[in-house]
């Protein structure tokens, strides 16, 4: 939105991986030194462990960069939230070994030819596995098997582990000695300091091609630091908010007023909506996930509501019809909460978001907030039917019946192609039809999305505030508001709420809810997970 006002050639600072704007600082540098050296004098095992946002995927890309040639093979696991067969059918998947194995030794034996294969051809096989904090036990022992592949002389296999800090507290657990002896290059990677920090935002800055256009000024850039104690996806967060006010203010110089309003709205943005005090939520699901409001009794949520008046629910008798039988295996294996967590895990994946470990029995209202509040993502609740659903091209959280069970399990909608729906959090992506999936469905979903402007939810009339401001400057990006910045929310910004309403095809009531900033925020460029998308990756 604010790339023309600047004269940025695309957004400098966002959560997505872009290889282009690759920045390295003092303690990046020493921890791809680490994997590269444990790498080189086939160390077998590496450890890499950072905080959440601290760069760590960022090393790993580097280096499958620096690893890209005839020297190495290499294999990237990003999201390892599998059993021990899908991690290991996962990784010969990542080698391109085109074998017939069903059952793990078969899998593991194929795997080890390829290995030897490559060995006899002077090539080191690098395998990286990244989150690796979320592994389940008899998955690290698995790895370790894959580990003892290996000649008199040497090891066949490099693999890194990387992961949080729970990564390092889960290799201490004693079941686990074996393979925690087994790491002998390691690294902690630790945040930026304030100098490496005012260098990365000036890098990305130029990257994006407009360094002399726009300018944090020092003492924004310590600020910025202080706040994010040098966290690049923090930064990133942080800068873009500041870019956004400068642009409402016209102001190309991020002044320390500019980063302090902007560290204000990301802090009582984090702190989230004060929820009352609740009974326990009995699903998992609706704890991590109606934030900001409490649908109970049919209430409307205040941060938005998509509805639609075709509310369709098939007969009962028709849901058993046809189901794959690994979905349905897969879901009575499940709990109620466990589908839950699985399936918001897809969707935080999907976001860039850590997913949710390691929660037991209910939580309350104060736990659901920090959680999404963590996350930073927001909900819209929607009930309607599947076609309408899936208008919104957007990944969904459904709760569907599943035969033979008598309460329900989620799925997650994950991608949209040819009249077919892929679900996942099942225990492997399964594809239904849209006939099948309105069958399944309780009618109820819920799409996550990123408040990422901070334009206030639902605001009154008369409302002043920079958050209508850049309201305002988002119905102008759209085409659909042509006054000033303003920064009141009158009566021309209210009809152009309803012109970019009616455009989309969505609730015509003039008021910036949830779902009319999810749809503001696209038209802006914001990145964000699509149906259609996933569907073409995976095709």
């Amino acid at each position: 939105m604010y790339q023309e006002f600047y004269g940025f050639k695309e957004k400098p600072f966002t959560i997505t991986p872009n290889p282009r704007f690759i920045f390295l600082s003092k303690h990046h540098r020493e921890a791809f030194a680490h994997l590269l050296y444990g790498i080189d004098q086939h160390a077998g095992f590496i450890g890499l462990i950072g905080e959440v946002g601290s760069g760590k995927t960022t090393v790993l890309r580097a280096l499958l960069n620096q690893l890209a040639d005839d020297r190495y093979r290499t294999a990237f696991i990003f999201n390892p939230c599998l059993s021990a067969h899908e991690l290991l059918r996962s990784i010969n998947k990542e080698y391109g070994i085109r074998g017939e194995g069903l059952s793990i030794a078969e899998l593991h034996e194929e795997l080890n030819r390829f290995l030897l294969t490559e060995n006899a051809a002077g090539r080191t096989v690098v395998l990286v596995i990244d989150e690796a904090q979320n592994l389940e036990s008899q998955v690290l022992e698995q790895i370790r098997l894959i580990s003892n592949l290996e000649t008199e002389t040497d090891k066949l296999i490099q693999i890194i582990l990387a992961g949080q800090p729970e990564l390092g507290s889960l290799l201490e657990q004693p079941r686990l000695r074996q393979l925690a002896q087994r790491i002998s290059v390691r690294y902690q990677l630790l945040p930026m300091d304030q100098e490496d920090t005012g260098a990365y935002i000036a890098h990305r800055l130029e990257v994006a091609g407009g360094w002399r256009a726009a300018e944090f000024a020092p003492r924004a850039v310590k600020l910025i630091y202080n706040y994010t104690k040098g966290l690049p996806r923090l930064i990133n967060i942080a800068c873009d908010r500041a870019l956004l006010i400068g642009f409402t203010e016209e102001s190309r110089t991020i002044t320390p007023a500019i980063a302090a309003e902007a560290i204000r709205e990301l802090t009582r943005s984090s702190s989230g909506m004060r929820l009352p005090r609740g009974r326990k939520l009995a699903g998992l699901l609706f704890l991590l996930l109606l934030t900001g409001a409490v649908w109970y009794a049919g209430t409307r949520i205040e941060s938005g509501k998509a509805s639609s008046s075709e509310h369709e629910r098939s007969p009962a008798a028709t849901r058993d019809a046809a189901l794959p039988a690994s979905f349905v295996s897969a879901q009575q294996a499940k709990s109620e909460q466990s589908s839950a967590i699985a399936a918001f895990n897809v969707l935080a994946a999907l976001w860039q978001a850590p997913p949710v470990i390691g929660f037991t029995g209910g939580i309350d209202s104060r736990t659901l907030e920090k959680l999404s509040a963590e996350r930073g993502l927001s909900v819209l609740y929607f009930t309607g039917n599947i076609e309408r659903l899936l208008s919104y091209d957007a990944p969904a959280l459904l709760q569907v019946s599943v035969p033979g069970l008598k309460e329900g399990r989620f799925v997650a909608v994950a991608a949209l192609g040819k009249g077919m729906v892929r679900l996942e959090g099942t225990g492997g992506p399964v594809t239904v039809t849209k006939e099948q999936l309105q069958n399944l469905w309780k009618g109820q979903a819920y799409l996550l999305w990123k408040n990422v402007s901070g334009v206030p939810l639902l605001p009154s009339a008369g409302t002043r505030s920079g958050g209508i401001m850049r309201l305002q400057a988002l119905l102008r990006n759209a085409g659909a508001y042509t006054g000033p910045h303003t920064g009141v929310y009158d009566a021309p910004t209210t009809a152009a709420v309803k012109a970019f309403q009616k455009t989309q095809g969505i609730t015509v009531d003039g008021k910036a809810g949830a779902e009319t900033l999810l749809f503001l925020h696209r038209a802006a460029g914001y990145p964000q997970p699509r149906l259609q998308k996933g569907a073409r990756e995976t095709s």
